[in-house]
């Protein structure tokens, strides 16, 4: 090796360390000025400063000897007790901290510290050294039990290579003339030493830097690209392991079997292992927030006290670089909006010191992480107000939304309540990049408040982004994955219970699903493929259901074969196929054929389960479709009334959708009636209910025996079973329904805008009432749990 890779070597490692003391740093100067007494955080701080200035000195980077000193020097102060730690000593500190690693960073670039001045930090940091006459005379006995520092690379000179001092004040006089080399270079110029005492003391220098931290005897520093290329290749290793073992089930050679098991062992704790490498806890991150807290805290005149439960929580070093700047926002954010001054907050009753809380546990194969505060919570009408006036919404918009679609206005780039523009916040930038970087790694952002008591962000992300188990199913001839976070269960149906377990209406056609309606969607239809003759031939009219959740909403997708669950390797797709929102990805299967992988949530837009997001019409310039949510939607059946009209009842209410040939409806007095699973159910006829009560008598004859089926909405209330005959059924659809007005005839509850037309709510309490089936209540009526099944 030459002595400039040797130089730059040295450098490298001197970086690298100095960034981890740095960090550390920032965490013990932050606890240090809650509980100044801890001594051993103190000498830590000193160790961890001594050795940045010896081995800089060393290097030649001589300004950041100069202000690593001076630093220096103020931290003797205060661990000899001559000094008191002060917030205004602690802020000197930390801007040193921060001088340095701006100069590592600039040394890192291109081996110089830049062009910087850093004389008004060195002359506080000088002015702050200044001893009360008090303090001066208390004698220093804290240096008696001063622990031993490290020695720097001139003391180590002196003892194994006789260098004498004023050899080494003569090389140090040089650098600071402007000399840009090393001691150890300027002391082999003059003779003093050999290369060679060079190396020795660097060894040296080492050996006790590992004496002085044990620890790391059982770790290794690894480069990241290294580990990538070890991922990358266990991740090829997998997809062998996959092709081996479907080759092995075809064989019936034991042997081979034998030796396919074990591959796919070792295989997979490799995998495992590999993976670990790669997971960080994500207190490596947190661990910067309470500096973070405490600069924002000091900034706008506030006391906050942060606090973390599952630091130990580990996630894929991707996702923990891809989530650092997100959550330092979130956090920034709670401290300058959410938590109030001191003042406010004991007038309100509260602790004047803020409390943040940072949470991260898993669920559901997926990494929850919380920011909170105790703050004052989001203002709806602030909020509502400000969007009106930047004309994000339109007033009329602002009156129908949602408390929740309200607070998701924080997430629309450039918006911001505050009233003045800070350093710290107030430009409008920042949530909108927040909600950004987490889907771009396949999160969501969900914000919950309440109005005086504080604010949760939750953002929920995956572990990994790498390596992750799937569901392996087939559609008209081609194989694709299902992430297995997005899967709750599997359904078939056998041919016989097709006809009655699946009710199309209108080509949207549902499952109940102990006794819930769940929307289905046909994947061949969604992906415009042709149905597999074969696959339908072998299914015997079977219906297989994938069970999936897709932002907080279940649906079933319907798929001709379900295979089995693979550890799958994730491929990105090319930048051409990136528009298509259906897919995820792609992976290589066992029998080196490629499977595309579904994205749960862009199918269930597709197919209208969900609604598109607010981000894509924003970037339409469409902000009438920019806040629309499916938070606080129902759902409504849709149906046809008499006269044309155009009538909803809310889906909740509905058992069972019927269609009963005209024979089957007999008379109980005028009142229609059907023998039904065993009981007796009272059909309603809305044609009656809705006339005048003048013309009802007339209307209530037997059906004519001509008549076609006659189609029923099995409903239920309080307990009570019925039928309601209808004209036409048109739709399911979703939707707020807000916009409202009196309704203008019997049994109707008020006309609604549903779907951008003017829909009759009906008002099912009415409805029995002037059907007046009371004298049916003692008749065995079919009961709501028999009905669901």
């Amino acid at each position: 090796m030459s002595e400039s890779d040797n130089d730059s070597s040295i450098v490298k490692d001197f970086l690298i360390e100095s960034y981890e003391n740095l960090d550390r740093l920032d965490r013990e100067l932050v606890g240090l000025e809650k509980n100044p007494e801890d001594r051993d955080a103190l000498a830590s701080v000193f160790r961890t400063i001594h050795t940045i200035k010896g081995t800089c000195g060393f290097l030649g980077f001589n300004k950041l000897e100069a202000v690593a000193h001076v630093g220096e020097n103020l931290l003797t102060r205060l661990r000899d007790r001559q000094l008191t730690l002060t917030p205004e000593i602690t802020t000197a500190l930390l801007n040193m901290v921060d001088a340095v690693r701006q100069m590592l960073g600039e040394i890192e670039k291109d081996g110089k510290e830049g062009e910087r001045d850093d004389s008004v930090l060195i002359a506080t940091l000088t002015r702050l050294q200044q001893v009360p006459a008090a303090a001066a005379a208390v004698p220093q006995a804290a240096n008696e039990v001063a622990e031993p520092l490290p020695p720097n690379i001139g003391d180590i000179l002196q003892q194994t290579a006789g260098v004498t001092v004023a050899e080494i004040r003569l090389a140090t006089e040089k650098q600071r003339e402007g000399d840009p080399r090393r001691l150890g270079e300027i002391l082999v110029e003059h003779g003093a030493i050999r290369p060679a005492d060079v190396v020795d003391a660097l060894r040296i220098q080492q050996s006790n830097r590992v004496a002085a931290a044990p620890a790391s005897d059982s770790t290794i520093r690894v480069d990241v690209g290294l580990l990538d290329k070890v991922m990358n290749l266990v991740g090829e290793l997998v997809l062998a392991r996959n092709q081996v073992l479907q080759f092995a089930n075809r064989m019936k050679d034991t042997g081979f079997l034998a030796a396919s098991q074990r591959l796919n062992l070792i295989t997979t704790e490799l995998q495992a292992g590999v993976m670990k490498t790669r997971m960080q806890p994500i207190g490596n991150i947190w661990s910067q927030f309470p500096r973070t807290v405490r600069d924002v805290a000091l900034g706008c005149g506030k006391e906050v006290r942060i606090e973390m439960e599952g630091k130990e929580t580990e996630l894929d070093k991707t996702i923990i670089e891809a989530i650092k700047d997100p959550l330092t926002h979130l956090v920034r954010n709670s401290v300058d909006h959410g938590i109030e001054l001191p003042e406010v907050r004991v007038k309100a009753g509260k602790d004047r010191v803020g409390r943040l809380i940072l949470r991260a546990f898993h669920e559901g194969g997926q990494v929850i992480i919380e920011i909170g505060d105790d703050g004052a919570g989001l203002n709806v009408e602030r909020i509502r107000k400000k969007a009106v006036e930047r004309a994000v919404i339109t007033a009329e918009q602002a009156t129908r939304m949602s408390e929740r679609e309200i607070f998701n206005l924080i997430f629309l780039p450039g918006f911001s309540t505050a009233e003045k523009v800070s350093n710290v916040s107030g430009r409008g930038v920042g949530m909108d990049v927040v909600k950004t970087n987490v889907e771009k790694i396949g999160g969501t952002v969900d914000v919950q408040s309440t109005m005086g008591q504080g604010t949760t962000v939750r953002v929920r992300i995956p572990l990994t982004l790498a390596i992750i188990p799937a569901l392996i199913v087939t559609c008209s001839g081609e194989r694709y994955a299902i992430p297995q976070v997005n899967l709750l269960e599997l359904v078939r149906l056998k041919a016989e219970e097709v006809g009655k377990g699946i009710e199309l209406v209108h080509g949207a056609p549902v499952y109940r699903l102990r006794g819930r309606l769940l929307p289905l969607v046909y994947l061949n239809r969604e992906l415009s493929l042709t149905a597999d003759a074969k696959l339908s031939a072998e299914s015997n009219g079977a219906v297989n259901i994938v069970v999936l959740q897709a932002d907080e909403r279940q649906f079933g997708l319907v798929v001709d074969q379900i295979n089995d669950t693979e550890e799958i390797v994730v491929k990105p797709l090319r930048k051409q196929l990136k528009i298509v929102k259906i897919f995820a990805g792609s992976s290589i299967m066992g029998d080196g054929r490629v499977a595309l992988i579904l994205d749960v949530l862009g199918v269930a837009q597709h197919a209208g389960v969900v609604a598109e997001t607010r981000d894509q019409a924003v970037a339409d310039k469409a902000p009438e479709e920019a806040v629309a949510t499916d938070a606080d939607k129902q759902t409504f059946l849709l149906f046809a009334g008499p006269g044309g009209s155009r009538m909803a009842i809310p889906l909740s209410s509905l058992a069972r959708l019927e269609e009963f040939p005209v024979a089957k409806v007999e008379m109980s007095g005028s009142q229609w009636v059907t023998q039904y699973r065993g009981n007796i159910l009272p059909l309603i006829r809305l044609d009656v209910v809705l006339a005048r009560s003048s013309e009802r008598l007339a209307l209530e004859t037997p059906p004519r025996p001509d008549a076609g089926p006659i189609q029923v909405l099995v409903l239920n209330h309080e307990g009570r079973t019925f039928g309601l005959v209808v004209e036409r059924i048109l739709d399911i659809v979703e939707d707020r329904a807000e916009v409202r007005s009196a309704a203008n005839r019997p049994a109707v509850l008020y006309d609604v805008i549903i779907g951008n037309r003017v829909t009759e709510l009906l008002d099912i309490p009415a409805i029995l009432r002037i059907a007046d089936v009371s004298a049916l209540r003692s008749s065995p009526v079919a009961s709501i749990a028999e009905v669901a099944n």
